[in-house]
């Protein structure tokens, strides 16, 4: 079905953002792949990401931006980074215009303002969210992390996991306890800037997928962050937090409907080349079922996010639209990636075709952003059970 969500200017920053892919990501000499490798996307290539208007873009122009509020550029990016096979580098570059910038964007006061928002457009301040703690997992109003008054600064004590750009990144938007004897009303979020002393960083985290991310461990020990870094109220964390996931999870949900679309496309041109017994393996009636039900059903999950970005950018989306976006898409991505590498047969999987690489990627997105356990209980709960 053609899509009538896009518009021409859309469709000049597809290409814009394509003809970039293909010049600084991938490149001749296959730079992706040594990222994959290193397990970690070079700082200058967020500069250059800056430098071409594809970071940022919701920040006024008054502070170095483009002042576009328009999530569809967003969702550009995220299509774009899965149907060239580099979705890693991707989920950087989503997580800091999708996920953190909003909290910049709507928290900062003017003086805050002054300070980032022009660095995290240019990508010389990459941004981090920091919510997640070992042995805690969804449960976010159990966290440890604690934020002390003293003085004219917090002092802050903890330690996070499982953070996407945590090496890379120059502003961690962190979930502390300001009032430990309280639950979700005593949790707030502060900014920690690189080079604070006693901010560490640990390892950088290997995984099954998403190799050339850079996941870490952000330890905290009596850290000193200045009361000016408080974004918002103190207190108000969590609605802060929840107020931001709808369109947290929309963005996993549409990479995860490209990813499926790239995935196909990859899978047919293979099939229609790849002979056994005398013919293209695409010509045998498994093969045409099997991309064919995938192709409708990637269709329709295109159609429902396509729907939820309007319902987005009108400021009408809802939480439950956005966890059954997020919970049904990933699932549709798991499900396609994994039939269409059945299709490769023994090539699907090395590491050469990104099919592969897109079957290890897809794995981890049915768990972050909430997983699909806890999307079904918020859908459930709407229904009134």
């Amino acid at each position: 079905m053609r899509r009538s969500l896009f518009e021409d200017v859309h469709e000049d920053f597809r290409a814009s953002f394509r003809t970039f892919l293909e010049r600084e990501v991938l490149g001749e000499d296959n730079r992706y792949g040594e990222w994959e490798r290193a397990g970690i996307v070079p700082r200058k290539v967020f500069a250059l990401a800056g430098a071409g208007g594809f970071l940022g873009m919701a920040v006024p122009e008054a502070y170095g931006g483009a002042g576009a509020e328009d999530f569809r550029l967003n969702l550009v990016i995220g299509e774009e980074t899965q149907r060239a096979g580099v979705g890693s580098f991707g989920l950087g570059i989503t997580l800091h215009n999708d996920i953190c910038l909003p909290y910049f964007l709507t928290y900062c006061d003017e003086p805050q303002r002054e300070r980032w928002l022009s660095g995290i457009a240019t990508g010389e301040l990459i941004t981090a969210l920091a919510m997640t703690e070992p042995g805690i997992g969804s449960d976010l109003a159990a966290m440890s992390t604690s934020a002390r008054r003293e003085g004219d600064h917090y002092v802050v004590n903890g330690t996070k996991t499982f953070i996407t750009n945590g090496i890379n990144a120059d502003l961690v938007i962190l979930a502390v306890k300001t009032d430990p004897s309280e639950r979700h009303h005593g949790i707030s979020l502060l900014v920690v800037e690189r080079g604070t002393e006693g901010f560490g960083r640990g390892r950088n985290l290997e995984k099954i997928g998403q190799h050339a991310q850079d996941t870490a461990e952000l330890s905290f020990a009596d850290v000193r962050v200045p009361l000016e870094n408080l974004l918002g109220q103190e207190g108000e964390g969590f609605r802060y937090l929840v107020s931001n996931l709808p369109q947290e999870r929309l963005s996993i949900a549409a990479s995860a409907v490209a990813a499926a679309e790239a995935a196909i496309g990859w899978t047919l041109e293979y099939v229609r080349e790849r002979k056994a017994f005398g013919q293209a393996i695409g010509s045998f009636q498994s093969s045409r079922f099997t991309l064919a039900e995938l192709h409708g059903e990637a269709q329709i999950a295109r159609a429902f996010v396509d729907q939820c970005a309007q319902a987005l950018n009108a400021g009408e989306l809802t939480p439950e639209d956005a966890a059954t976006a997020k919970w049904w898409c990933t699932d549709l991505q798991g499900r396609v990636v994994d039939r269409c590498l059945q299709l490769f047969g023994g090539y699907g999987y090395m590491l050469e075709y990104p099919i592969a690489r897109a079957f290890a990627d897809a794995r981890v997105t049915r768990i972050y952003g909430g997983a699909n356990e806890i999307m079904k209980e918020i859908v459930g709960r709407s229904l009134g059970l």
